[in-house]
């Protein structure tokens, strides 16, 4: 029996739930290459490597110090868990204003094993930055964060799945997509339309619907096929305006009820939409026909298509 699917960095938004049903999308022969150019929690690059999809995998984040998490991952797996492990235990013995003093730590010198704690500590395990770009969230006062000995089975578990065939590049998202070309795949998880600007900004930096596009095109273009998730909706609300059909075909996932309407003694389901470039939707007809009878507001269920794809080659 195959281990479960590692999860090294807790982080709101992975698609940890999600990932199975995404690469599901994705026809198991033809490409070489993931490119996941907003890596977060890698939740998909790690399942594509545990189903073995891929020979090689390109990683990226625009947080530099995330992007080095998953540089030590790959390198030293062991020295970053031993480090967690000192950061946690450093807490528990002094107190939880030391998650504070860790935190100034971080905001100074952007140690990634200590935004690794942040991460597994912090309420929700959210990130959030301040206008001036310093992590500034708050811990988690109802539990402890990951435990060192379960953080260390992860990172060795992540360091196994990847080594050997990972990269690692910390910076613009649209570095890593200047590099595509034949025979890879690229998963897109952005900052959604609603987290990018305003008061609820969200990240240490956002990206605009405009570059999104300006992705898009440059991936059509090339003939490179892509899966992007990009925002949804919760209850009533909608978050984002959809993206154009010629540029891809929207499909919306049931991710289950809202944790956040929950707390609020509300019962709300959450909707991702994923997006399919015209590529990988044209490839198969019986794909394009399943995408054409369900209106937007349609939940797709993934038995169908899983079943469609199981088996098919994406170049003939």
């Amino acid at each position: 029996m195959a281990s479960p699917v590692p999860h090294p960095i807790p982080y709101q938004g992975s698609k940890r739930r999600l990932a199975r049903a995404i690469l599901s999308y994705i026809p198991k022969h033809g490409f070489q290459r993931l490119i996941e150019p907003f890596a977060g929690s890698a939740a998909v690059t790690l399942a594509a490597a545990e189903q073995e999809l891929f020979t090689e995998y390109l990683l990226g984040d625009a947080l530099i110090p995330l992007a080095q998490i998953w540089s030590e991952i790959k390198r030293d797996p062991s020295s970053l868990a031993d480090q967690y492990q000192l950061l946690w235990g450093r807490e528990r013995t002094q107190s939880i204003n030391a998650y504070y003093q860790i935190r100034d730590e971080f905001n100074v010198g952007r140690d990634p094993a200590k935004l690794l704690f942040l991460l597994a500590r912090c309420v929700k395990n959210a990130v959030r930055f301040n206008p001036s770009g310093d992590f500034n969230q708050s811990p988690d006062k109802r539990r402890s964060g990951t435990l060192p000995a379960t953080m260390r089975k992860n990172l060795m578990r992540a360091h196994q799945l990847l080594d050997g065939r990972c990269e690692v590049v910390g910076g613009d998202f649209f570095d890593l997509i200047e590099r595509s070309r034949p025979g890879d795949f690229v998963y897109l998880d952005p900052p959604y339309q609603g987290t990018s600007e305003g008061r609820d900004r969200r990240y240490i930096s956002g990206v605009s619907r405009k570059r999104v596009m300006e992705c898009l095109d440059l991936l059509n273009a090339r003939d490179v096929p892509f899966i992007l998730s990009y925002d949804g909706s919760c209850g009533g609300t909608s978050y984002g305006e959809a993206l154009p059909n010629e540029m891809a075909s929207q499909i919306l996932l049931d991710v289950g009820r809202s944790s956040q309407a929950t707390l609020n003694g509300e019962q709300h389901a959450t909707v991702e939409s994923l997006y399919l470039s015209p590529l990988l939707a044209q490839h198969d007809q019986a794909l394009t026909r399943e995408l054409r009878d369900f209106e937007p507001q349609t939940l797709l269920r993934r038995e169908v298509t899983s079943e469609v794809w199981a088996s098919r080659s994406f170049f003939p």
